[in-house]
């Protein structure tokens, strides 16, 4: 049960459409629940932190992850953020929960997708194509976290007329997450433009010097712009989830 689900109950106690009795009951229910033998599902997460747990699926079976999702929903949760999983998984949850699945960011959300409530908007831009799935990784994530997402693809220093040409959406972001392989110069030059935090995803794309999205990750560690700051090689789940915790801040 997240911040905004308490706030709900404690307004249907007020109102009397539940008993204190009820509301006593969901709110004493047990912090962490044991699926079996293989997950101990943290239910509190929400209330702590704001954001409920998000289910990572790489390493997971489809039945270790179809357990987790059922108690985390009979557990109130109404959006479940599944991420890294595969077209096949995802058709053998939607068999038993309804899932939205994007394939490109192989991240599947179970339940109501919640509306926007963050305070502006979140753009994500790529340097080129080949970024777009951790970028959407990224963009799925803040999505289902609340956000409203502005997607900026293709956008790289190579030809940066490309990116200049949405100098408006830049400028009107609360938080910008910027998806660079190669030479990963993409979040300094966004990062002279925005007045709002930057947060820097270095991918993997990228020819053999490149190693693997290294290069990107150290140019990004280097940038010369003021408020950039940098997240794991592929990590969109990461960069959206604190571009999240950006826009939700008053």
């Amino acid at each position: 049960m997240d911040k905004q689900a308490i706030t709900r109950l404690l307004e249907q106690v007020a109102s009397g459409e539940v008993p204190v009795e009820d509301a006593v009951l969901r709110l004493k229910m047990q912090p962490i629940q044991e699926v079996d033998e293989y997950a101990k599902v943290d239910m509190h997460r929400g209330l702590r932190q704001g954001v409920p747990e998000v289910i990572y699926g790489a390493g997971k079976t489809k039945e270790h992850i179809l357990g987790i999702a059922k108690a985390m929903l009979a557990n109130g949760q109404e959006t479940v953020l599944v991420t890294r999983i595969d077209a096949q998984t995802a058709a053998f949850l939607a068999s038993e929960l309804p899932i939205r699945y994007q394939e490109l960011a192989q991240a599947g959300v179970i339940g109501q997708m919640p509306e926007p409530s963050g305070k502006g908007k979140v753009v994500v831009a790529t340097g080129g194509t080949s970024d777009i799935p951790v970028a959407e990784e990224a963009a799925v994530t803040a999505e289902a976290l609340g956000n409203e997402v502005v997607r900026l693809y293709d956008v790289g220093v190579s030809g940066i007329h490309r990116l200049l040409s949405h100098i408006e959406e830049i400028m009107s972001a609360r938080v910008i997450v910027a998806v660079a392989g190669m030479e990963g110069a993409l979040p300094s030059v966004i990062g002279g433009l925005a007045d709002c935090p930057v947060i820097a995803v270095p991918t993997s794309v990228g020819y053999g010097a490149s190693l693997g999205g290294v290069a990107a990750l150290l140019s990004m560690l280097n940038s010369c712009a003021s408020g950039v700051s940098v997240v794991n090689i592929d990590n969109g789940f990461g960069a959206g989830y604190m571009a999240s915790m950006i826009n939700h801040l008053d």
